[in-house]
């Protein structure tokens, strides 16, 4: 039977265990085997750790491709959520700009309300003022009156002083009986009176001057309209009652002009 050959590392081994031993002397059998086996303890020493360095390595090796796996996981919800945030952004975007679109509608349809409402506030203000009572003024009285009781005074005396006489005397004496109550009467008959004078309608004047006289004596056309009514009858050839009329507008208003005038009238019939 041959000699059996030791595997290469630990024959290597022998051999440099050996080579000192070469110099000191042989050993004897117990040391040399005692040398072998301390030898194997350690190169099975050495063998258990390095079986222990692959398997930490090993497990380390496993430990961050399961680390790095987790990553990949964790990296791609981020990048699912980051989409999903940036559907949802894109959608808030649209439905902001869908809410701006029917704010902007809302606003120009509040506006176009609040347009109409203010012409139709308008339009009743007009209303309002064309039928409330203003303040006048006319041969100083002052009195309230509706403005169409107003506006067609101011048309017949407006023809009255273009001397278009034919035509102010039927808006003066229409006046008078649409609005009998009106504060504009008293000046209505005067200047009715006045326009049936210029066109020679001496008695039509007379009643219109009476008028005055009688449902307004203490207006300051009274006097005027004594003395117009005397001017009357003087036209037509009434003189007797034309002093009646001057004795009367002298006795009920003696500090007028009129009255002054009417005393220089009677003092020229003498």
């Amino acid at each position: 039977m041959g000699m059996r050959i030791p595997s290469r590392p630990a024959w290597l081994l022998v051999l440099a265990l050996a080579a000192p031993a070469a110099h000191a002397g042989l050993f004897d059998d117990d040391e040399a085997r005692k040398a072998i086996l301390d030898l194997r303890q350690k190169i099975e020493l050495l063998n258990q750790q390095l079986g222990e360095q692959k398997a930490r390595q090993a497990d380390n090796a496993a430990a961050l491709a399961a680390q790095q796996a987790a990553s990949n996981e964790q990296l791609g919800q981020l990048r699912r959520s980051l989409l999903d945030l940036n559907n949802q952004l894109e959608a808030l975007r649209g439905e902001l700009a869908r809410m701006r679109g029917s704010e902007e509608q809302l606003a120009r349809d509040v506006a176009e309300v609040q347009r109409r409402q203010k012409d139709i506030q308008q339009g009743v203000d007009d209303r309002i003022r064309k039928l409330e009572p203003v303040k006048v003024s006319v041969d100083d009285q002052e009195f309230l009156a509706d403005p169409e009781e107003k506006r067609q005074f101011e048309e017949a005396m407006a023809l009255f002083r273009k001397s278009d006489f034919e035509r102010a005397a039927p808006l003066f004496a229409g006046f008078t009986k649409r609005y009998p109550g009106s504060g504009y009467v008293p000046s209505a008959q005067f200047w009715l009176g006045n326009a049936q004078y210029a066109k020679r309608e001496y008695k039509e004047a007379i009643l219109s001057f009476r008028g005055l006289v009688n449902s307004a004596p203490d207006h300051p056309k009274a006097p005027e309209a004594l003395l117009s009514i005397a001017n009357c009858q003087f036209e037509l050839k009434d003189a007797k009652a034309a002093r009646r009329t001057i004795d009367e507008l002298i006795k009920t208003y003696p500090k007028s002009e009129a009255a002054a005038a009417g005393k220089e009238r009677l003092a020229g019939l003498k």
